[in-house]
């Protein structure tokens, strides 16, 4: 029986997997969540098989859902199910740890059968991704860089975000004239959009 944990952010699409899931006699849901945290809390104390999860997920994502996984030595295999089919995407989650990338317009016998074969050991990524990743440019920001895209997106100003990540309002700025730069952006708006364009956010 493949143990399975479900994190989606939005409820209706987390009851379609469940409702679906469930008819696979091989498939047992533990546990569902709506955020990345409340994931990495059911994953420590069930410890599953495999961990189905979205990319955009709240207070943390499903690539640092499973890059947590791999620096905690949990056993459970991540897959990730999404809309986002960029191949920046997709490079970031391999690197991750991730064993499993499908898109959610995969039909259920092709989910549950990537399913199986992540519990299994192996891998399971869409078709139509498959060779993109090879293309895909390399992701020039660091975590610390992309987690201030992320704030500046939400509309937090400079001195905000120096609050969150304990930092100087100084090295803030210094921070996103580096990333204007790396990216060949103008302004960090224009950087947050050309991140998120290639995956790299």
């Amino acid at each position: 029986m493949i143990r399975l944990i479900l994190a989606e952010d939005q409820t209706m699409l987390l009851d379609a997997f469940e409702a679906l899931l469930q008819l696979e006699d091989d498939i047992k849901i533990v546990g569902r969540a709506t955020d990345g945290r409340e994931a990495l809390d059911l994953i420590r104390e069930h410890r599953p098989d495999v961990v189905l999860t979205d990319i955009e997920m709240p207070h943390v994502t499903g690539i640092e859902l499973a890059e947590k996984i791999l620096h905690e030595g949990l056993p459970s295999r991540v897959m990730i199910v999404t809309t986002f089919g960029r191949s920046g995407y997709l490079r970031r989650a391999l690197q991750a740890g991730v064993r499993g990338y499908m898109l959610k317009d995969a039909p259920i016998t092709q989910l549950a059968a990537a399913i199986r074969k992540v519990a299994a050991g192996g891998r399971a990524i869409a078709s139509e991704l498959a060779e993109a990743v090879w293309d895909a440019l390399p992701d020039p920001l660091s975590e610390r860089e992309r987690a201030m895209l992320r704030l500046a997106e939400a509309g937090r100003t400079n001195r905000e975000i120096a609050e969150e990540l304990s930092l100087s309002s100084g090295t803030v700025r210094n921070y996103f004239s580096e990333i204007v730069q790396k990216l060949g952006a103008r302004n960090r708006i224009e950087a947050g959009r050309i991140a998120r364009a290639n995956g790299w956010l």
